[in-house]
């Protein structure tokens, strides 16, 4: 069961939807984000082999700033789910994803079992429940299958903190959020018949605080965290 987010937030910034809010943070969000929240991640972990994946579906791939990563990464045929149509057109724009899709990442009507990677980066938070999207990437996986899932850190939503962006008028935006414990993430895919095979946590270190010094404050804060489940009744071969 997700936490209310309302009950935390120390910021009080005006809340948008989520469709509302990326579609107004498409226009600056490739150089708004923070790539060191899922980067470094992604590039650490080891119970993923890229080159290996022939077909990755990228739920909620925005921008399409992770497919990109992926391709270089050496991951052949890329598709992408999200809802918000001016991400999609910036996506589109790359020319990387063999298909896009406008819908919804908990129900994405995509062939079942057709992906050998499925992979959502910082969209976790925006769901009310985790269910149906553990539900859903279990569904599309094959046989050996890899689901990584990026997120942001509950630690910071929990200190109030939410997924947020500046506006071209200087205002600070949030988009609607829920918290997930860690708890809930091992839970939901538990019940979808997925087994953990790797963690990791990302932390406010010297290297982010360089590029960033107004993070001093939260030094040693874990800022954002990755998950790579496999289906656990097909993992063995």
């Amino acid at each position: 069961m997700a936490l209310k987010f309302s009950e935390y937030d120390r910021r009080h910034y005006p809340i948008a939807g989520v469709r509302e809010g990326y579609a107004l943070w498409s226009r600056t969000y490739n150089e708004q984000v923070v790539g060191d929240l899922d980067l470094p991640l992604l590039q650490r972990l080891t119970a993923v082999s890229w080159r290996s994946c022939r077909c990755a579906v990228d739920l909620a791939c925005g921008t399409g700033r992770i497919g990109s990563w992926l391709m270089q990464a050496g991951v052949r045929d890329i598709d992408g789910v999200d809802l918000t149509p001016e991400m999609l057109q910036h996506a589109r724009d790359r020319n990387l994803y063999r298909t896009l899709v406008l819908g919804d990442i908990r129900d994405t009507r995509l062939s079942t079992g057709e992906y050998d990677l499925v992979i959502s980066v910082l969209c976790d938070e925006h769901l009310p429940e985790l269910a149906p999207l553990y539900g859903e990437a279990a569904r599309l996986l094959r046989d050996g299958g890899r689901f990584v899932l990026i997120g942001y850190h509950p630690y910071f939503m929990l200190d109030g903190i939410p997924t947020h962006f500046r506006t071209a008028d200087g205002r600070n935006q949030a988009i609607e959020s829920h918290i997930h414990l860690l708890s809930d993430h091992v839970a939901a895919g538990r019940a979808h018949g997925l087994s953990l095979y790797e963690m990791l946590e990302n932390v406010v270190d010297d290297a982010w605080i360089e590029q960033r010094p107004n993070w001093a404050k939260h030094q040693g804060k874990p800022v954002s965290f990755a998950l790579v489940w496999a289906p656990g009744a097909r993992q063995r071969r």
